[in-house]
């Protein structure tokens, strides 16, 4: 009982509260926006490389079949 009137106030608390007056300048601003963006790459790179690690052992796999199946030993004659 005490958690919901809890959340009810911090809720209330937090519709009622005006906008914040702050100011960011320029330097912090684009440190921040440098910051995020290569977050923001550094995880989407990790994740292309988790989803395209199978795709190129596939594909790496099927082009070392094909060269077996025409009677060669790979792409590294």
């Amino acid at each position: 009982m005490k958690a919901t009137i809890s959340m009810v106030i911090a809720t209330l608390a937090a519709l009622v509260s005006g906008t914040a007056l702050a100011y960011v300048g320029p330097g912090a601003g684009l440190t921040l926006l440098g910051a995020l963006w290569g977050l923001v790459l550094a995880i989407g790179a990790a994740l292309a490389f988790v989803v395209l690690w199978p795709l190129r052992q596939w594909r790496k796999r099927a082009r070392a079949e094909r060269a077996a199946a025409q009677g060669g030993e790979g792409p590294l004659k």
